[in-house]
């Protein structure tokens, strides 16, 4: 996700349509999403992305008000946090249920390459404490009926294209669902891989 002030402008091909994303940090951990189609028909979608840190708590309040048509959720943790992992399903699950019963989760597990780290598989020891195994998460995915469980690192940039892909893709489908519930066109998972590599590139501006 952007740090703050930072703008990131994309452009994906979805369908075989070429679609710009514009991707900005807000208050209250919320990421604005804009989405235009440039031939035919314009889609705006939101982002949210609840990231579980004890230093978030303050927000309990306020950060409901920003769910209202948020089309995507990235649920993440850190595979080598096993409490922000307890968080997902005690915490962050029914908070986005109870205000977004429909919209799709993305769960992500961050930091994946922190997992055969001996630094912190030492810290862990210590708190009698192993990182997350990726069947656990698996497994958490299908019991909160997640569109889609991705391990990610940040560091390495493994399998982060894969994230925003399938937040794309499900993403859009969602808002297409909403918007026209009759006529909406099926998107598959199959479908990421027509999604345009050189969105990845992307063009970044401080503001």
């Amino acid at each position: 996700m952007p740090p703050w002030g930072l703008l990131v402008l994309a452009v994906v091909s979805v369908d075989g349509r070429p679609v710009r994303l514009q991707l900005c940090d807000t208050a209250g951990q919320t990421w604005q999403v804009r989405a235009h189609h440039w031939a035919s028909a314009h889609l705006s979608w939101r982002v949210h992305s609840s990231w579980p840190r004890h230093a978030y708590d303050e927000f309990d309040k306020l950060r409901p008000l920003c769910y209202t048509n948020t089309d995507i959720f990235l649920l993440c943790f850190s595979v080598v946090s096993p409490s922000s992992f307890q968080n997902v399903s005690e915490k962050w699950v029914p908070e986005i249920r109870c205000h977004c019963p429909k919209a799709p989760i993305i769960l992500v597990g961050t930091q994946s390459d922190l997992r055969e780290d001996v630094k912190v598989l030492i810290e862990l020891d210590k708190c009698k404490e192993k990182p997350v195994p990726e069947e656990a998460a698996k497994l958490c995915a299908e019991e909160i009926k997640a569109a889609s469980y991705i391990e990610c690192s940040a560091l390495t940039q493994k399998n982060l294209k894969e994230v925003f892909d399938a937040a794309i893709v499900a993403g859009i489908q969602y808002s297409d669902t909403q918007q026209q519930p009759k006529k909406s066109k099926s998107r598959t998972p199959d479908k990421m891989k027509n999604l345009s590599k050189s969105w990845w590139k992307k063009y970044c501006c401080f503001v």
